[in-house]
């Protein structure tokens, strides 16, 4: 009995393979797979020239009417302009005629500037970056080498991002969940800048490296009292934006499917690929915790 075949429809697109933050729960630099330690700093022209070749090919056999990619690291924007107009050109010129391409771009946020936002005006780039919550939030985990907290330029960004000028491209929020951290004022701090869209993750651990419990969590739910108060929250605020794990839950409930692959009814096949700084191509890069 042959499974079922998906043709992936997104591709998470490494723009560059090092970070200029050192966050202790990155799953790429402090998780148990090391491979970035190999991998070119920069995507070259000719991996950015053949992803886009091969996506418009890939689209053209599965006539795909939508293609995403969301462009990644390490932290993308230390790729430069130059490398990330590269990219967005080579993808628009392959994907023209082809199907409809929606380009993205993840990031910490820690060197965004006018200069980038009129780059991803230009070419329709929606733009999402990781923020944990309030600064005591925030600075639990997402902090430069030597300690210092990167809360303020992260806000300044986000404030650039959300204004008029630009807020046709703000995607949202990414948020590690850590159960230290007050749900309510975690979920007020991201509500205050309102997002579009806040992505609660949970964080990445294995059997043998379990996530953070509190020492009083005898029945091992605190992740679900402390997502249970942040939906009450969300709920009572009248849920001014979407949530995607909670979007995700009612969609199951509904008989619809997962809006992520890291949650769901059984185990449904993947349509992401992570295409790396070297051309390599893998599956969902969390696997990288293990």
């Amino acid at each position: 009995m042959r499974g079922q075949v998906i043709a992936p429809r997104s591709f998470v697109l490494k723009m560059h393979s090092r970070c200029d933050l050192a966050c202790d729960h990155c799953y790429v630099f402090e998780h148990a797979d090391q491979s970035w330690r190999g991998r070119p700093l920069v995507a070259s022209d000719d991996v950015l020239r053949a992803t886009a070749e091969r996506i418009a090919d890939h689209a053209a056999a599965h006539r795909l009417d939508t293609f995403h990619v969301v462009l990644h690291g390490g932290e993308p924007l230390l790729a430069g302009r130059v490398r990330l107009r590269r990219a967005a050109e080579e993808l628009t010129k392959a994907l023209r005629g082809v199907c409809a391409l929606d380009l993205r771009i993840h990031t910490n946020g820690v060197t965004l500037d006018e200069r980038f936002c009129e780059l991803f005006d230009e070419f329709g780039i929606k733009v999402g970056i990781s923020l944990d919550g309030d600064r005591a939030a925030n600075d639990l985990h997402r902090r430069y080498l030597d300690g210092r907290s990167r809360y303020d330029k992260v806000l300044k960004a986000v404030r650039l991002l959300g204004g008029p000028r630009y807020r046709h491209l703000f995607a949202g929020h990414l948020c590690t969940i850590d159960v230290r951290n007050e749900p309510v004022a975690v979920y007020d701090a991201l509500a205050g800048l309102a997002p579009p869209r806040v992505d609660f993750l949970l964080p990445h651990a294995t059997w043998d490296e379990p996530p953070l419990r509190p020492a009083d969590d005898l029945e091992g739910t605190a992740y679900a009292r402390w997502l249970l108060a942040v939906y009450d929250h969300w709920t009572a605020d009248g849920r001014p934006m979407d949530v995607r794990i909670f979007d995700s839950v009612l969609s199951t409930l509904h008989g619809g499917h997962s809006l992520t692959e890291s949650l769901g009814l059984g185990l449904a096949p993947s349509d992401l690929a992570v295409i790396e700084t070297d051309g390599t191509f893998e599956q969902a890069d969390s696997l990288k915790t293990a």
